[in-house]
C-alpha cells in the first residue's frame, strides 16, 4: 500500500547518521568557496527588496532562459511553491500533484484547504507521465498541475514533448490552471552532459521555482526563485512574498550571487563526482536484490525491494538492520510511495565513505530477507 508520512523527513537535518545515503545534495559548499570575510564587512544590513538583488536576478534570469524581471528570488524553493500555491488557489479549488514528489508539494497546498488529486507515477513504467490519467484528473476547478523534473525522489527528467503535451492537456480540461515545474535538480548533471534548458520560457502558463541547495550544495543559504514570463501574475507572487517574508536576506542574496558566478567551477567537479558515483551504484546493482530506476539528472534515484523476494515484514527489518548499521536510506513513504521504494543519494558522501555506505546497504538487504 502506498503510503504518505512526510513528517520523518525532518529526520536529514535533525538526526544525523554517519553513512547518509537519504540525502539528495551535493557535497556542501563552505564561506570561503564562495566570498572572503572581508567581502562582507561594509555590507548593511537593511531589508533588501522583494524582487531580490538586481544583479542576482540577471544571473538567475540568463540561466533560465528568461528576462530579470521575470525572476522573483525566495527563501529556497519551498517559499516559491508556498507562494504559487497561495496566489493560484483558494478552498474549494483543486491542485493536480504527481506523486512521488517532494513532501511540501502536497503538505503546502494541503495546509492551505486546497484538494489535492494525485497522480501516482510508476516505478515499473520508469516514473514517465501518465498524460492520459493526467488528462481524465484535471478538472475545471484545477488551478494547479505540480511536479518536478527532475524528480525528486527518482531523478527522472521529463521531456519537452512530455511538458509540452501536458501543457495541452492542461488547455484543455484545466485552461484556468498554472503549471509549476520544479527544477531544483536541473543543473545537477553526470560527467560532460551539458544542463538541459529550463522550462520557464515554455509557456505564460509555466511557473518554474529552483533553489541553489542541491546541485551547489548551498542549501544553508536559504536561497531560491521562481519564474514567471506572465507579468500579472509576477506581481501579484510578489506582493505575495512581500506580505509574507518581506524580503531574503542581503546576506544570502550576497553570497547566492558569488555562487552562480562562479557556476561553472562550482559544478563542474559535482558533476564529475556524480558520474563517478552513479556508474559505482549501477554496478553495485546486478550483485543485489534490488531493482533501479536509472535517473536523469540531480543526486538521487529510487531503488525497490522486489515483491517476490521481500515480503512487508522483510521491508520493515531491512529499515531496522540498516540502521544498526549507521546507514539511512529514505523510504519511500516519506514522498507517497510504498516504502519497498527508497531513494539513495549517491552524491553527497565521499567517494570512500560512499563505498562502504553501499557495503553496508548490502550486507542489510542480504540479512533482511
Amino acid at each position: 500500500m502506498t503510503t504518505f508520512a512526510p513528517s520523518a523527513l525532518t529526520a536529514l537535518i535533525d538526526s544525523p547518521v554517519r553513512y547518509d545515503l537519504a540525502e539528495s545534495t551535493c557535497p556542501p559548499l563552505s564561506f570561503s568557496d564562495l566570498a572572503d570575510p572581508g567581502d562582507l564587512a561594509g555590507m548593511v544590513l537593511g531589508y533588501g527588496t522583494s524582487r531580490g538583488e538586481a544583479d542576482l536576478r540577471e544571473l538567475i534570469a540568463a540561466g533560465a532562459g528568461v528576462n530579470a524581471e521575470q525572476v522573483l528570488v525566495t527563501v529556497g524553493a519551498i517559499e516559491a511553491m508556498f507562494l504559487v500555491a497561495q496566489a493560484t488557489c483558494r478552498p474549494g479549488d483543486r491542485v493536480l500533484l504527481a506523486t512521488p514528489c517532494f513532501p511540501p508539494a502536497r503538505t503546502v497546498p494541503e495546509g492551505l484547504g486546497i484538494q489535492v488529486d494525485t497522480v501516482p507515477l510508476s516505478f515499473d513504467h520508469g516514473y514517465r507521465l501518465p498524460l492520459d490519467t493526467i488528462a481524465e484528473t484535471l478538472t475545471p476547478r484545477t488551478r494547479l498541475v505540480s511536479l518536478a523534473s527532475p524528480q525528486n525522489p527518482s531523478g527522472v527528467r521529463f521531456t519537452d514533448d512530455e511538458l509540452r503535451a501536458l501543457l495541452a492537456a492542461v488547455e484543455d480540461e484545466a485552461p484556468e490552471a498554472i503549471v509549476l515545474i520544479d527544477e531544483t535538480y536541473r543543473e545537477s548533471t553526470y560527467g560532460d552532459v551539458p544542463i538541459p534548458r529550463s522550462a520557464a520560457a515554455m509557456s505564460p502558463r509555466v511557473v518554474t521555482c529552483s533553489s541553489l541547495s542541491k546541485a551547489h550544495g548551498a542549501a544553508g543559504l536559504r536561497l531560491g526563485w521562481l519564474t514567471t514570463t506572465d507579468a500579472e501574475l509576477y506581481e501579484t507572487l510578489r506582493q505575495a512574498k512581500f506580505h509574507t517574508t518581506i524580503a531574503c536576506s542581503t546576506v544570502d542574496e550576497f553570497l547566492a550571487a558569488q555562487a552562480l558566478r562562479r557556476g561553472g567551477e562550482i559544478l563542474a567537479p559535482r558533476a564529475r563526482r556524480l558520474r563517478q558515483a552513479l556508474a559505482e551504484l549501477l554496478d553495485w546493482v546486478p550483485g543485489q536484490p534490488v531493482e533501479i530506476v536509472r535517473p536523469d539528472g540531480g543526486a538521487l534515484c529510487c531503488l525497490r525491494l522486489p515483491a517476490d523476494r521481500f515480503s512487508d515484514d522483510a521491508v520493515a527489518a531491512f529499515y531496522g538492520r540498516l540502521a544498526k548499521r549507521d546507514v539511512r536510506v529514505a523510504p519511500g513513504s516519506w514522498f507517497g510511495e510504498h516504502d519497498r521504494v527508497f531513494r539513495l543519494g549517491f552524491g553527497h558522501l565521499p567517494a570512500d565513505a560512499f563505498s562502504a555506505a553501499l557495503a553496508r546497504l548490502a550486507d542489510a538487504l542480504v540479512q533482511s530477507r
